[in-house]
């Protein structure tokens, strides 16, 4: 059955009125020729309006490009700050920034560190907090603890015994000096003039013992077994001419001066504390020695900051002339300034850290 005409005209006028507007945006209409249901007029189809395409899009997608800049600019500078090492430090303390540097030392009432003080205020620009500690035991674990930045106080092999220890890595950063072990005596001006059984007092602890004991039988006072080493203690000795008793090393003065001992052993910074002249030592062990090398004093520092820039420029500031003037003042000319390096410092100091766990230290 075939459809009306009608029909079929309005469907051709429909598609007619698609294709001539052809999804274009536009105004006004499309214009069509007169049919026989429109008669002879000209008939206009206006043709949809299509909303006109959004603007706003390019200032939107900008804000966000610079968002996304923004958080990766902040996640890289939070990335470079946690890279950072830990020498970076001297970097920005150089750069102007106060900053307090904190030593622990045995014996900062000497007027040597306040020269030293006052040296790095003016060359470096650096505040020294001098932490003063009366016992050998304390410094080095107050350092590995970050109680400290540095510390000043002792020599290589007493260190290597710590490291072992204590399994820590503490390392040497600058030398300072090397100063003779000697042993004092108030009542006799020789080792000859001591009596038989004479009593003498020695440091108890394992580095200065086994040094101590060196020194007396250098002197001609006790044999060690194997002719001794740096890790000797008290029960190596297989003969002597003197009694011996062991005490803490601050306190070696103490017991020379109350007239309890003939002798003592007793290290610089203790003697020079208790005004000890230096006439009264009547024995020593030789600095200058291939032996002393493992007694050359230093400036330790934790193996995170052994390259910092400032600390090491702390640790040559001791060897700055007017240092070294107020140091010899104070020590009785009698310390021996070293000019080992760090890198020579840390190579000794593995030397004898293998030397002490062959010893047995540590176990």
């Amino acid at each position: 059955m075939t459809p009306p005409a009608t029909h079929f005209a309005t469907d051709l006028n429909v598609a007619k009125q698609h294709f001539a507007c052809g999804g274009r945006r536009g105004q006004g209409g499309v214009r069509h020729p007169p049919t026989e249901e429109s008669g002879r007029h000209v008939q206009y189809v206006r043709c949809p309006h299509l909303p006109q395409r959004s603007t706003r899009r390019g200032p939107l997608i900008a804000i966000v490009a610079v968002a996304i800049v923004v958080v990766i600019a902040v996640v890289v500078a939070i990335i470079v700050n946690i890279a950072k090492p830990a020498d970076a430090a001297g970097a920005s303390r150089s750069a102007g920034t106060p900053t307090t540097v904190s030593i622990g030392v045995s014996d900062a009432s000497q007027p040597y560190w306040q020269v030293y003080s006052a040296l790095a205020k003016k060359k470096l620009g650096v505040t020294v907090k001098l932490v003063n500690f009366s016992d050998y035991s304390q410094p080095n674990p107050a350092l590995a603890q970050k109680q400290t930045d540095l510390n000043s106080f002792q020599h290589v092999e007493f260190l290597a015994v710590y490291n072992v220890t204590n399994h820590q890595d503490l390392q040497p950063i600058g030398a300072t000096v090397t100063v003779p072990l000697p042993l004092y005596s108030l009542r006799y001006s020789s080792v000859s003039a001591l009596p038989a059984n004479a009593k003498i007092a020695i440091p108890n602890d394992q580095v200065n013992q086994a040094r101590g004991l060196l020194v007396l039988q250098s002197a001609g006072l006790v044999t060690l077994r194997d002719g001794g080493t740096a890790f000797s203690t008290i029960n190596d000795v297989v003969s002597k001419k003197v009694e011996i008793s062991t005490v803490d090393a601050a306190q070696t003065a103490g017991a020379l001066q109350s007239g309890s001992v003939d002798a003592a052993i007793i290290n610089n910074n203790f003697a020079t504390a208790a005004k000890l002249p230096t006439g009264d030592r009547i024995a020593k062990d030789d600095p200058s020695s291939s032996a002393a090398r493992n007694y050359v004093n230093f400036f330790a520092a934790r193996k995170a900051d052994a390259k910092n820039p400032l600390y090491l420029k702390l640790a040559a500031l001791y060897h700055d002339p007017s240092v070294e003037k107020a140091v010899q003042e104070a020590d009785g000319g009698v310390a021996v300034f070293s000019d080992a390096t760090a890198a020579q410092l840390q190579a000794q100091l593995k030397k004898t850290e293998a030397d002490a766990r062959a010893a047995g230290v540590g176990k």
